[in-house]
């Protein structure tokens, strides 16, 4: 069961004393109910894992890394969050701490998308809206474009199903997307959040995983060539 988690980094230009990194002896001093001052952090993952247990998020996040993920390796100083409160990294473990995520920040720039990955139902989440965030959301490589719904595009990765990626969802008559991919909004020759009717739409229409062999994947898969 997936487990919704998001993670908080300090923001160097709002960090005036020079905490990040510190340990908790640091920032909690004299805070007896373990308060962290959330203001001087920034969101950078708000996505769904397998596992809501911050030492096994710490491994993930420090060597596969996640498509999501905009924040530097999970050092001391962070503080992760799941359904199970808020947790901070320091020296030698987690703390379980009081942090109030409304006091953070994120960047101005994201755009607000539905997720889906293999074998796991769509959820609403956000990218950074740059060619580098949107690659790095499919896997990286060149993005492909189709046109939906609502005036609504997916976004997947051109190669996956050249590179192994496994087999997500079908649309259409028999195709097959592979590897993760999104949905956004579309205006003109730009990219758009999605609305709170496209977002519902989105999640309801990707709720449920689909069982794509490998085989059914590879059969999808073709080269396109055009003669000038």
């Amino acid at each position: 069961m997936p487990h919704r988690v998001k993670i908080y980094q300090i923001n160097t230009d709002r960090d005036k004393e020079r905490l990040i990194f510190a340990g908790s002896d640091v920032l909690m001093k004299n805070k007896l109910d373990l308060e962290i001052d959330a203001s001087i952090y920034d969101e950078v993952f708000n996505g769904e894992l397998e596992t809501k247990e911050p030492e096994k998020m710490f491994a993930l996040f420090n060597t596969e890394g996640h498509p999501l993920y905009r924040g530097h390796s999970i050092s001391v100083s962070d503080v992760i969050v799941t359904v199970d409160g808020a947790f901070f990294c320091d020296s030698y473990d987690f703390k379980k701490i009081v942090f109030d995520e409304s006091l953070t920040q994120k960047p101005d720039n994201l755009l607000r998308i539905v997720y889906v990955e293999p074998c796991k139902p769509a959820y609403e989440t956000e990218i950074i809206d740059s060619l580098h965030g949107l690659q790095k959301a499919v896997g990286n490589g060149l993005i492909e474009h189709i046109l939906m719904e609502n005036n609504c595009i997916y976004i997947g990765n051109d190669a996956a199903k050249l590179i192994g990626m496994k087999g997500n969802r079908r649309y259409g008559e028999g195709g097959i997307i592979a590897g993760p991919f999104f949905i956004c909004g579309c205006a003109a020759e730009t990219y758009r959040s999605l609305t709170d009717d496209e977002v519902q739409f989105y999640l309801e229409k990707f709720k449920e995983p689909e069982d794509i062999s490998d085989d059914e994947t590879q059969a999808d898969t073709g080269f396109q060539f055009i003669l000038l």
